[in-house]
């Protein structure tokens, strides 16, 4: 019995190939001696299909069969491995500074991700949209500078001249002049605050000039990171998930998608928080009168991106210089900033990271001082991401192992 229609009855991963069918041009797609269709009168040559980026191409021959477990063997491979693991630690150590700029670099890619997806859903390229992020991150970073750097430089010169004044200020409380005396505080600020010894401590001239352009270095460094992985973060995300088994690949990339999702959301709420802070102390130090209440402003946003005692030191430094200008001023520096951390802390925080991450706090408190002491400000700033994602490995993925023991 003969089927009809052969030709419309293409199986999944025909595509492109001849016409087998009756309704084929010339020959009726008869097959030849050797099995091979024949189209128009000729023998059809089937192209090859290629592979796909993770699969073999299969033109380098098909692997072998594994090599025999022979007491030699097993001991050459442990040989091996163990200089592997040694030269693996010589290199992480080594590398440890550019290996924090590739995670700083990592984590803004994973944070502006989001926005490069949302251009694309608006119909941009991809490569567009990962244009238009990049110009609108170099714009922020070009105008941050700008409105940044010269106030803050011409503020704290002004702060350092005036620090000896300040703490003569602070010498008519008895008990404060009591410490000044006991511990030659003031001998000690005037030598902190001579041009001679900031120069000493910046390494002179070549010493500071090396500081102004390592830190260009690292700052270039970790943008050009940044858009490469923006570039390719597709790539390699599936990548990643191409290293993992057939079998567990479906569930590994929704936890994955999921952890990208959370540390993205997480950038982006605690970028939204400091800026808010920032903004509030900026206003607060003009309506009270504070001196460079931008430079004290910036000092307020960048702590606040510290977890949990980042808020404190920037409400600790701006105190400091409101009790150095007046009493009046410095109690009403604590008082806000006592009064704005319960706010932050009970309705903006929760309010914004509650669709972000959920940690908890025990842990988020640990994993932040951890992380200070291991990679310093950058730690305390991957701590609670980082922590998200075990979090979440934990629950999806050990516990329910542990369970069906």
């Amino acid at each position: 019995m003969t089927r009809e229609g052969t030709s419309g009855d293409a199986r999944p991963g025909d595509e492109g190939a001849p016409r087998r069918g009756p309704g084929a041009a010339g020959g009726g797609g008869q097959p030849a001696a050797d099995g091979q269709p024949i189209v128009d009168g000729q023998p059809a040559v089937e192209e090859p299909i290629e592979p796909t980026e993770f699969e073999p191409s299969g033109r380098f021959g098909v692997p072998g069969k594994p090599l025999r477990r022979s007491p030699f063997l097993v001991g050459f491979t442990g040989a091996l491995g163990v200089l592997l693991a040694y030269a693996v630690f010589l290199g992480l150590r080594n590398a440890a500074g550019i290996l924090v700029l590739v995670v700083i670099a990592i984590f803004l890619a994973v944070g502006l991700h989001p926005a490069v997806v949302r251009l694309r859903r608006w119909g941009l390229p991809h490569g567009l949209a990962v244009t238009v992020v990049t110009l609108a991150l170099l714009l922020l970073i070009v105008g941050g500078l700008l409105a940044l750097v010269p106030p803050v430089v011409t503020q704290s010169g002004q702060f350092i001249a005036h620090l000896p004044g300040y703490v003569e200020e602070l010498r008519r409380n008895p008990t404060v002049n009591d410490l000044v005396e006991r511990y030659d505080v003031m001998e000690r600020v005037r030598a902190a605050a001579n041009a001679d010894t900031i120069g000493r401590a910046l390494g002179g001239v070549l010493g500071g000039a090396q500081l102004i352009f390592g830190t260009l270095f690292r700052v270039l460094t970790v943008l050009v990171l940044t858009i490469y992985f923006l570039a390719y973060f597709d790539k390699l995300r599936n990548l990643g998930y191409a290293l993992v088994p057939r079998s567990r690949r479906t569930r590994v990339q929704l936890i994955g998608d999921e952890i990208l999702a959370r540390v993205g959301a997480y950038m982006v709420g605690a970028l939204a928080i400091a800026v808010l802070a920032g903004v509030s102390s900026f206003v607060f130090a003009l309506a009270v009168g504070l001196p460079y209440p931008f430079a004290l402003a910036v000092v307020v946003a960048v702590t606040d991106l510290i977890p949990q005692i980042g808020a404190t030191l920037g409400a600790v430094v701006v105190s400091l210089v409101g009790f150095a200008t007046d009493l009046p001023v410095g109690i009403a520096c604590l008082v806000f900033f006592l009064v704005y951390q319960q706010v932050e802390n009970y309705l903006i925080y929760p309010k914004i990271m509650r669709r972000a991450v959920s940690v908890n706090e025990v842990a988020a408190l640990l994993a932040a001082l951890l992380g200070v002491s291991l990679l310093g400000v950058v730690g305390a700033l991957i701590a609670i991401p980082t922590v998200a994602a075990l979090q979440l490995i934990l629950r999806e993925v050990v516990l329910p192992r542990q369970e069906s023991r």
